[in-house]
């Protein structure tokens, strides 16, 4: 049974992800090595906990569900029956960072990790129970979104899938188990080619940004929030699909490096909301209302989807 919980790394993440543990009735120990991160997470919990009430997610009962935050690792994983790691995309940042976690704890804790494509397999190599070692990759914002995938890795136990599954269920929340550990999973790899035509579409002047998200937000996307593509391809008919994608699937964006637009703005350090300009511009009131707005939506079509508005 699953019931302390050490998360490792704050970030983006972190503080929804600790919020939504924290409601299922987990002591969670949150651990970041930036005292900004830890400083931003303490001011973000109420914030979280906010949407959370909306939801109608309950607070658990007294005494349950404590977030405190720890000093160091070893504060943060002792007892703890699961550590989520949940520090940047980098391979060796991961990899020091279960170094540093498996001499404190036992061979009976899980170790999941919360990246957002890296293949499991090979992460694992990096741990002494690889077996204990499985993907629970959140979706942002994770307080809000209610499906998370479980990935196994090559060496990962069946047991270490079926934990976190029962765990993510307990919690009222929608586990997605992979077949196969591959990059991206599955939610990155369909939203990236969503992504790698819409930049294409712009950057070719065919439409400008802001169109394109009208066109995606009330067209796909309005439709793939009730209807799977999945279950879209039966509604529109194999045959149109057929049709359409003999000819189209040969004009779609295909290319293999990285959008000039992209590294153009990168290399100005423009690189959305967390410095201000992206693809958009932002000021602080702007991206404060922004995630105000987006929130509500989000916990709006949410409940519309499970049959509560």
């Amino acid at each position: 049974m699953i019931a302390r919980v050490a998360l490792i790394g704050l970030g983006t993440m972190g503080p929804g992800i600790a919020a939504r543990l924290s409601r299922g009735g987990l002591a969670v120990t949150a651990h970041d090595t930036s005292d900004a991160a830890v400083e931003r997470a303490r001011a973000m919990l109420p914030v979280a906990g906010g949407a959370l009430d909306r939801l109608g997610v309950e607070p658990p009962a007294t005494g349950a569900g404590e977030i405190r935050f720890a000093a160091s690792i070893a504060e943060a994983v002792d007892g703890a029956d699961l550590v989520i790691e949940n520090v940047p995309e980098i391979v060796e940042i991961k990899a020091a960072v279960y170094r540093a976690v498996d001499p404190l704890i036992s061979a009976q804790t899980i170790v999941a990790t919360d990246t957002s494509g890296i293949p499991i397999s090979g992460l694992q190599g990096h741990i002494s129970h690889p077996e204990r070692f499985v993907g629970m990759h959140w979706s942002n914002p994770p307080h809000i979104i209610p499906m998370i995938e479980v990935i196994g890795g090559e060496r990962t136990a069946p047991a270490t899938v079926a934990a976190i599954r029962d765990l993510i269920r307990s919690l009222g929340l929608l586990p997605v188990v992979l077949k196969k550990d591959l990059p991206g999973f599955v939610e990155n790899r369909v939203l990236y080619a969503l992504l790698r035509e819409a930049v294409d579409l712009v950057e070719r002047g065919v439409i400008d940004a802001e169109d394109l998200d009208t066109c995606v937000s009330w067209g796909i996307g309005y439709k793939i929030a009730v209807i799977g593509p999945m279950a879209l391809l039966d509604m529109a008919g194999l045959d149109i699909y057929r049709s359409v994608s003999s000819f189209l699937n040969a004009d779609l964006a295909d290319r293999k490096d990285i959008s000039p637009a992209v590294e153009e703005r990168f290399a100005a350090k423009k690189l959305g909301i967390k410095t201000g300009e992206g693809m958009y511009s932002y000021t602080p009131e702007r991206i404060a209302a922004l995630q105000a707005d987006r929130a509500g939506k989000l916990i709006a079509i949410r409940r519309i989807l499970e049959g509560r508005a």
